[in-house]
């Protein structure tokens, strides 16, 4: 008698089943656009985008980038409406950036949130043009727990699986996508299982579980030891079920897969430093990085500069993938905009490299070279100029309010109420 087959939430029609797949984890410097589209190109089935808070996300304009082909959406940062001296030309910063065709069907959207209708709201923003809305409930970073957010969600399950049901009745059904979450492991294994046992019954299509504590760090070891545990809870109620931490290649994915009974795999800190890690052993596997990073960097800065990528983020990345006892890690340090890392890679006469660099650049404004110091002047000079004119007007307010006084002095005696001038409107509380 044939074994019955096992349960499984049916996946949405623009969604995607996680199961049987290796993927590239949320990270927050590592997860944009490039960085995306190079682990897809080196064989991830399904890439996170970094978690975005829903605040940052509420607000924000939805267009269509014709010079690189891409989705942004994009708004003014608080800072600069507070101080417009920040950037005279007021340009707007990319929130988030999707490319539609190299993405389609293999993005998946993490939110930063501790409030269901702030999550649904900023979850609608983005939900038609990705494939799924994965809720964070791991990260241990103060700028997420703070909030009430990331792995502190862990301690208010009530408000987490409320966060849950919420997006998978008013987002996933309605843009037939799935919802998931991820989650870290907690102290005592009876505790997780509680929480597993709570989470898979929201409706979610997946769950991926990150084998630290919340206090753990990346460089303690990942404990496996509840892992079997949580697949088996997740297998029951018919949700993939994705390990997290410490897997470095496509090959120790699959036998992890294997040895532990789950249905897919995240890579993290190893795509990170080399994102050929996703390659399958057919096809070489992943490259060895001391003798071939050059390679990978260089696809790495193509795609950069295709979809215009913020300067500061390349960097980053590059610091990461280049080997730092090289001379081009040094060069690249020192580089400014994508015009001077491009020579400092040796990449002038590559596809036509330091020509879309300088185009880059232009449109970036990264063509000037305002040094900090400089930066801190102009800002400096800027608000003593605007100190300046509401002095002045102060000073013409006063001289009005004296003229008024002479010519109607009200008796010592007057019981009349004092009317505030409310020329202008109280200040608009802004979401940061």
């Amino acid at each position: 008698m044939a074994s019955p087959e096992p349960k499984r939430v049916p996946i949405p029609k623009n969604g995607v089943d996680y199961r049987g797949k290796i993927v590239l984890a949320p990270m927050v410097r590592s997860g944009e656009l490039p960085s995306r589209l190079l682990a897809l190109k080196y064989g991830a089935d399904l890439v996170w985008g970094p978690e975005t808070i829903d605040r940052a996300m509420i607000g924000t304009t939805r267009r269509l980038n014709p010079n690189t082909s891409t989705i942004e959406f994009t708004r003014l940062p608080t800072s600069k409406i507070r101080d417009p001296s920040l950037d005279p030309s007021k340009r707007e910063s990319v929130i988030y950036r999707i490319h539609p065709e190299l993405e389609k069907g293999r993005l998946v959207y993490q939110i930063g949130t501790a409030n269901p209708e702030l999550a649904v709201e900023a979850a609608k923003i983005v939900a038609a043009d990705v494939a799924g809305i994965d809720v964070n409930a791991g990260c241990p970073k103060p700028f997420s727990t703070s909030g009430g957010m990331g792995a502190a969600l862990l301690t208010t399950p009530d408000l987490l699986c409320n966060i849950l049901t919420k997006l998978v009745e008013e987002v996933g059904k309605v843009f037939e996508i799935g919802i998931s979450v991820k989650i870290r492991i907690l102290e005592k294994q009876e505790d997780t299982k509680v929480l597993v046992k709570r989470l898979v019954g929201t409706g979610i299509t997946g769950l991926s579980v990150h084998c630290r504590t919340t206090p753990m760090r990346p460089r303690e070891r990942a404990i496996r030891d509840q892992l079997k545990m949580v697949g088996e809870i997740c297998r029951e109620a018919g949700v993939a079920c994705v390990m997290n931490g410490d897997v470095t290649s496509r090959k120790e994915a699959l036998q992890l897969i294997q040895e532990f009974n789950v249905d897919g795999a995240m890579i993290a800190t190893e795509a990170e430093k080399n994102p050929s890690c996703f390659r399958s052993e057919a096809e070489g596997g992943p490259h060895e990085w001391k003798s071939a990073w050059k390679e990978v960097v260089t696809e790495y800065m193509q795609l950069a500069l295709q979809v215009e990528n913020r300067w500061g983020n390349t960097k980053y990345l590059l610091n990461q993938m280049i080997p730092g006892k090289s001379k081009a890690h040094v060069d690249m340090t020192r580089s400014k905009n994508y015009q001077e890392v491009v020579k400092a890679l040796g990449l002038e006469k590559t596809d036509n490299m330091l020509e879309m660099a300088k185009g880059v650049d232009e449109r970036l404004g990264l063509t000037t070279h305002e040094t900090k110091a400089e930066k801190r002047a102009r800002v400096r000079e800027n608000a003593k100029n605007q100190e300046s004119l509401k002095k002045e007007k102060r000073k013409g307010n006063d001289d009005i309010e004296e003229g008024d006084t002479k010519r109607a002095r009200l008796p010592e005696s007057s019981t009349e109420p004092l009317i505030l001038s409310q020329d202008t409107a109280p200040p608009v509380a802004l979401s940061a």
